[in-house]
């Protein structure tokens, strides 16, 4: 029990890494994407110097760096668990999130189709966070790999589900993508993750037009399961060691009951056997009970007797005289009216005789 909280404890602590990884991608990765693309606007300014252009094409270097690094710390952090959804800010909306990104220089458009009220704004707080993850990993992804295309963001409620798809075109030709954040491939992936815990499905990947488009389906109420049969080949190495740790308790406790529960069974089993094998190993046939003559030494009769004899005679048979040593026999099988008596005294034979209950009329 005591290695079973611990892997439980140690698989809390990898999922709120995983947790605070994949906020650090989305949302810092987002950042110096569009912090790349404005200083990529004012590298090309001609109002600006040249030597105030040079300091822009730094810093949009160092934004390039800083991603690497990020990223390289993400990999660190991430792991296989399930990260735990944030909750949506409650100042920041996709509107916000499109206007910033409009500022910063990327043509981008949001249009809401559907029924009143049937956005992210009524969505459970899980549903709003993956909306905004999906719009958000859509700009990013324009930014880094399509700058200066127009990029259109829309939202359709339908019943009771949103969909929400982030579109952007073929970058116009002759636009070579800026020396900026380099992707590490946990995006998609995490967004993926964000959208099956809202209970969604997620596709993203080119258009015939040669675009790219991130496209999700969320429900607007309720929540689907988080995952199916068949994904322990997900596990981190903690959840598999929990569940090795919850196997070991099973077993141990199986062995606890179940050993000495069949112990006592077969214990039960030969007591059973025995009683109904033993009467017919004490009983004494009458014809060597008629051979056994007074005076004979006791080996030879021993020699004679049945295996066992009766553990205690018939009631009311009287207790033998001083100095000699009784012994029972059955007279029949299975019966306790009578038995054979034989006493020693002196190593020998100094009498026999048939003893039987006192309730009993003797037998014949």
């Amino acid at each position: 029990m005591e290695h079973e909280q611990q892997a439980v404890a140690d698989r809390t602590r990898l999922r709120e890494r995983a947790r605070i990884a994949g906020d650090m991608h989305d949302s810092l990765g987002h950042e110096l994407a569009l912090l790349a693309l404005r200083a990529g606007a004012l590298e090309v300014d001609p109002r600006l110097a040249p030597d105030q252009r040079a300091a822009v094409g730094e810093l949009r270097a160092a934004a390039g760096a800083a991603t690497e690094h990020l990223r390289d710390i993400i990999g660190v952090l991430r792991t296989d668990d399930r990260a735990e959804p944030s909750r949506l800010p409650a100042d920041d909306s996709v509107e916000a999130l499109v206007e910033r990104a409009r500022a910063s220089g990327l043509d981008v458009s949001l249009r809401r189709a559907g029924a009143p009220g049937a956005g992210e704004e009524a969505m459970p707080v899980m549903g709003a966070r993956a909306v905004y993850r999906v719009v958000q990993e859509g700009l990013t992804n324009a930014t880094k790999h399509a700058p200066g295309a127009p990029v259109e963001v829309r939202l359709t409620g339908e019943g009771r589900r949103l969909d929400v798809t982030v579109t952007n075109a073929p970058p116009p030709p002759g636009t070579a993508p800026p020396a900026a954040p380099v992707s590490g491939g946990n995006g998609l992936v995490g967004l993926d993750e964000r959208v099956r815990l809202a209970g969604g499905e997620l596709r993203a990947g080119p258009t015939p037009e040669g675009g790219f488009e991130v496209a999700a389906r969320l429900p607007t109420t309720g929540r689907a399961p988080v995952r199916g049969p068949g994904d322990s080949s997900r596990w981190s190495v903690s959840q598999r060691e929990l569940a090795s740790a919850r196997l070991q308790v099973r077993r141990r406790l199986v062995q606890t009951v179940a050993v000495p529960a069949a112990l006592f069974t077969g214990l039960l089993l030969l007591m059973g056997v025995f009683a109904l094998i033993s009467p017919s190993w004490s009983v004494l046939d009458r014809g060597t009970y008629e051979q056994l003559r007074v005076g004979d030494g006791r080996t030879a009769v021993e020699a004679r007797l049945p295996f066992f004899s009766l553990d205690v005679p018939p009631d009311g048979t009287p207790a033998p005289p001083p100095g000699r040593t009784c012994r029972y026999y059955g007279y029949r099988a299975y019966t306790d009216d009578a038995a054979y008596e034989l006493c020693f005294a002196d190593g020998r034979l100094v009498t026999k005789g048939v003893v039987h209950r006192r309730d009993r009329p003797a037998p014949e």
